[in-house]
């Protein structure tokens, strides 16, 4: 990924309140806010302009991460138009500060974001495609470069939408990959940034242990939410994952393979038996 020098301008002082972010020697300007200034980021000047944005929240009925993705050729009247949805609770809108977006340009963009947020599948999304646009070439290398800037820009405001929930390394995890197995289940995975991943094809047990309703009640309801997210799903004899799947820590990953409560730090083992406890001694 690109080096970038990013300007966070906070017009109140408040880091949850309406922000503005610009990248050096980029022509893009972002802005967020959450709903509840909604009125005072349609006003500023920005969203005269035409754009593509980002509205994120819970699903009302799963309280799963949701989002609508779109465009405008003017951002503010847009905007307004979805204050009738009720699960957004923060918007993000990206602009062109030399006003070189075209109708064409951001509807490529708003393609591409809808495409690979879908791809990443950390939130469910309002709308499954858009109709996209032909650019010429040069135009399409623009657009490339202009979405980089926004997967950089999206965490910085708050939102994971386009981050990969396993992201490439450019180091191998020490030991090798790490493996989770219980009654011939078999799970494979790693640490990231924000606790473990398991990763797509990997099995759990398919019944809970019998105390864990009592002991772990916690475990019971993860592994529930993920088989009603589609996450696990019942295959011979198994839970199996289908997609990858992030966990707060080691230990819920761990759990959830085993069907109850289990310390992830001695789970975790690599090929030669070693645990993840004991490589976080090493390291």
């Amino acid at each position: 990924m690109t080096s970038a020098t990013i300007k966070l301008f906070l017009p109140d002082g408040d880091a949850k309140g309406l922000r503005t972010a610009e990248i050096s020697n980029w022509t893009g300007k972002a802005l967020a806010a959450p709903r509840t200034e909604l009125d005072r980021l349609v006003g500023r000047e920005e969203c005269e302009k035409a754009g593509v944005y980002v509205l994120t929240g819970s699903d009302p009925s799963t309280n799963a991460p949701h989002a609508y993705i779109g465009e405008a050729e003017i951002i503010r009247d847009r905007l307004k138009q979805h204050k009738g949805k009720e699960f957004w609770v923060a918007a993000i809108v990206f602009v062109s500060k030399d006003e070189n977006l075209t109708k064409a340009h951001v509807r490529f963009l708003e393609s591409r974001l809808l495409a690979e947020a879908a791809q990443v599948g950390r939130f469910t999304l309002e709308q499954n495609q858009a109709g996209g646009s032909k650019l010429p070439e040069s135009d399409r290398e623009d657009m490339e470069v202009f979405l980089s800037r926004i997967r950089q820009l999206l965490p910085v405001l708050g939102s994971d939408l386009l981050t990969p929930i396993a992201q490439a390394s450019t180091e191998p995890p020490a030991g090798g990959p790490l493996f989770c197995r219980m009654k011939g289940a078999e799970a494979r995975g790693q640490r990231t940034r924000d606790g473990f991943v398991v990763f797509r094809g990997s099995t759990a047990v398919l019944s809970d242990r019998p105390a864990a309703q009592q002991r772990h009640p916690w475990v019971v309801r993860l592994r529930r939410q993920l088989v009603a997210d589609g996450a696990l799903v019942e295959r011979d004899g198994f839970f199996e994952f289908t997609k990858d799947a992030e966990f707060s820590s080691p230990t819920a990953a761990a759990s959830v393979i085993h069907g109850g409560g289990v310390s992830g730090l001695t789970e975790w083992k690599t090929t030669d038996g070693t645990t993840l406890k004991e490589l976080d001694e090493r390291a």
